[in-house]
């Protein structure tokens, strides 16, 4: 009894000290972005680099749990929009301002999940290689809002294959129409949700072909 009580104490010891230090990389991430090293962030939990490989594994494993860690916390929030008492139309258009928020007030975590660290960073050691872990985190998006679609709505006899296309399908919209929006500001926030909204409600389908150019 004694050894599985002192074995519980280890295992939420090794849980809290895990979490300290994925709030101390979040504290680096949130300074240097995607040239966020190892040793940036061993020196901010006030740790030596060995304990934190013994912790994570090594730079791809850190990653994978910050990714984890955003990803629950996006998630969550994209449920909450979804589930809001309002009309459809506005719960999408809220699903959509919760992620470009999400984006927009944490600009640096972004580009570090999503963006592979810049060739110039500093010797000797480069920032995380996030791009071969970027389009994982992706699907797991799409895959979960296809759960989310697939539990909302009726698409007929192959509803299961026709919510993963569309989760993917928006996911992909987002990003790519988030990534470009958070990089140029070409617009506000609230004029990207209204026409990703409409692009998702139909407006392509009703849409005739712009006189001159080669249709669509």
């Amino acid at each position: 009894m004694e050894t599985t009580r002192g074995a519980e104490r280890q295992r939420t010891a090794a849980e809290r000290r895990r979490r300290e230090l994925l709030e101390a990389a979040d504290r680096v991430v949130l300074r240097d972005g995607p040239q966020a090293s190892m040793n940036a962030i061993a020196a901010e939990a006030g740790i030596t680099k060995p304990i934190l490989y013994r912790h994570f594994g090594d730079k791809g494993g850190l990653y994978r749990a910050l990714a984890k860690r955003h990803t629950d916390a996006l998630l969550s929030a994209l449920r909450a929009a979804l589930d809001a008492p309002a009309e459809r139309r506005a719960r999408v258009e809220a699903t959509l301002d919760t992620y470009l928020a999400a984006i927009e007030a944490r600009p640096q975590v972004y580009r570090f999940l999503m963006h592979p660290a810049d060739d110039a960073a500093p010797a000797p050691e480069q920032g995380f290689d996030v791009g071969r872990h970027s389009a994982p985190l992706l699907r797991r998006l799409g895959e979960e809002l296809g759960k989310v679609i697939v539990e909302r709505i009726d698409l007929g006899p192959d509803s299961e294959q026709m919510a993963r296309i569309w989760g993917h399908g928006i996911v992909g919209m987002m990003h790519a129409a988030g990534d470009w929006w958070l990089g140029d500001r070409p617009c506000s926030r609230e004029q990207l949700v209204r026409s990703l909204a409409d692009l998702i409600w139909g407006r392509l389908a009703d849409a005739g072909d712009l006189p001159g150019g080669p249709g669509f």
